[in-house]
């Protein structure tokens, strides 16, 4: 199996569309291992750049820290070097610097840093917490600047400049203003992954701004459609872009807006919709209602 050093990873990355698979749980909520290495090799078939295992989509913040690695152990194993595995970092910074570690024993490729939980942080601490997570693994390193871990422009050339495994910047703000900041400041040292829940809504204005790929969640249960969309985007075609949003992506925003925490949910939804079932969701988030999986259901027959 051929493991990507670094700079090999920031490199792969922005070659395709990234996927974020769910994670499937058991009725009992349980991890469903079986029905998540099969939901991998059905999408395998596709043709992606990387595999973010136990992420944001894939409930990364509900598992405990040996779940998670029974997650990255199933993913490295059922990719079988395919595409570069990457596992999530989660939680206050000695956590996430032992899940770093446990990434790298389990054979993961990089290394997903979320946002610590709970507590705000100035920019001086943000620096710290990831140049120490940075220094615990050889891995290479992606930051989400999300939430309560927002780095300015000045944060992440620092943070560049200190750790030479961090290669990749994953954005789930938007702020068109600090993304051209960055990236006037920063420039190819990283590699620009757009990160906000339902990225097809800004991946076309994000790409005159260095962002060359994103995390699809959709790309779980309607991987054509996810695939054609990036391309089109790739392609600068707006006519086809919009004519996507307008036909699937933004009644689909619709479903998603309706309750806190439904852009993980209406995943799970979704693939459910086509059959392929990853069972419920983890408290605190909930499943969609019945009507709302039939509208879902019937938005992607559409589409098919």
């Amino acid at each position: 199996m051929t493991h990507y050093s670094p700079t090999e990873l920031a490199a792969q990355l922005k070659t395709g569309l990234l996927s974020f698979p769910v994670t499937h749980f058991h009725d009992d909520l349980s991890f469903n291992e079986t029905g998540y290495r099969q939901h991998l090799a059905w999408l395998s078939q596709y043709d992606v750049a990387g595999l973010f295992a136990a992420g944001g989509t894939g409930e990364g913040f509900s598992l405990t820290p040996a779940e998670i690695d029974s997650v990255v152990r199933a993913a490295v194993s059922e990719v079988n070097g395919k595409v570069p595995v990457l596992a999530p970092a989660t939680g206050g910074t000695a956590t996430a610097i032992a899940q770093a570690q446990a990434a790298e024993a389990a054979g993961a490729d990089g290394v997903l840093l979320l946002p610590p939980y709970l507590t705000e942080a100035g920019q001086r601490g943000l620096i710290e917490h990831v140049s120490a997570v940075c220094r615990s693994t050889s891995l290479g390193v992606t930051i989400y600047s999300r939430a309560n871990a927002i780095l300015t422009d000045f944060s992440v050339a620092e943070l560049a400049d200190r750790n030479e495994n961090l290669v990749c910047l994953k954005d789930g703000v938007g702020n068109i203003e600090m993304m051209t900041r960055t990236y006037a400041r920063v420039g190819d040292r990283l590699t620009y992954i757009g990160g906000l829940p339902t990225a097809e809504t800004f991946a076309l204005p994000l790409l005159q701004l260095g962002v060359s790929t994103y995390s699809s969640a959709i790309f779980n249960f309607v991987p054509e459609f996810a695939l054609g969309f990036y391309a089109d985007v790739l392609a600068q075609d707006r006519a086809a872009v919009y004519r996507k949003l307008n036909e699937f992506v933004l009644p689909y925003l619709d479903i998603r807006d309706r309750t806190k925490g439904y852009a993980v949910s209406i995943v799970k939804a979704g693939v459910t919709a086509i059959g392929r079932s990853a069972g419920p969701v983890r408290p605190p988030l909930q499943d969609l209602t019945g009507e709302e999986l039939a509208q879902l259901t019937d938005l992607i027959g559409k589409i098919k």
